[in-house]
């Protein structure tokens, strides 16, 4: 008898074990979206206390950035503020201003990148037509109709910071379920609206 009972009581450690594991894997991905959308809460108070002062003000001490726009589609009813520099550490809170590209309403094309699963996520339903607009911290808005949207590799995107004229592009990763990261990009193309 006693050696029947010990496979019984190794299936239910290798269940123990699994459903441990799976919890652990379930925590972290809800930890995901839970820190997502309570930085978004801290980043938009920060935002609406910049603007109204002139001064940067940091949603908490040791962030090593600052909220920069807010990005909002109004047809989809979808806002975000975006932080200043596409640091992972930045893109683990917020979309976020690629170095290097114009603040939104300047000439040239101002990009904005987020992750697909979180602050990004509505890309896919953006469409042609639909407007985008930017409020920067120094409270200048800048709005954006919307042109079209590609694929294309992140190494081979032909996004010109300094086109001329006002562009903006909304960027995240590609395909919008996929599990793990990979070299697509998803685009979406806007132009300034007088």
């Amino acid at each position: 008898m006693a050696g029947a009972s010990l496979p019984a009581k190794a299936r239910l450690l290798v269940m123990g074990l699994l459903v441990s594991a799976g919890m652990v894997l379930a925590g972290q991905g809800a930890w995901i979206h839970a820190k997502a959308f309570l930085a978004q809460i801290l980043l938009d108070r920060a935002f609406d206390q910049s603007v109204a002062t002139g001064t940067i003000v940091k949603p908490w001490p040791w962030l090593d950035t600052y909220p920069a726009a807010r990005i909002e589609v109004p047809r989809l009813d979808k806002s975000a503020v975006a932080l200043e520099g596409a640091s992972g550490q930045a893109l683990a809170f917020g979309p976020a201003h690629v170095a290097g590209t114009p603040e939104a309403g300047e000439d040239g094309t101002a990009v904005y990148a987020a992750h697909r699963d979180t602050h990004f996520a509505f890309l896919g339903q953006v469409k042609t037509g639909d407007e985008i607009a930017v409020t920067r911290r120094d409270g200048v808005k800048a709005r954006y109709r919307v042109t079209g949207h590609d694929v294309r590799r992140w190494d081979n995107s032909g996004i010109d910071g300094a086109e001329s004229g006002r562009h903006l592009v909304l960027a995240t990763c590609w395909p919008f379920n996929a599990v793990t990261s990979g070299p697509l990009r998803y685009l979406v193309f806007a132009e300034a609206v007088d």
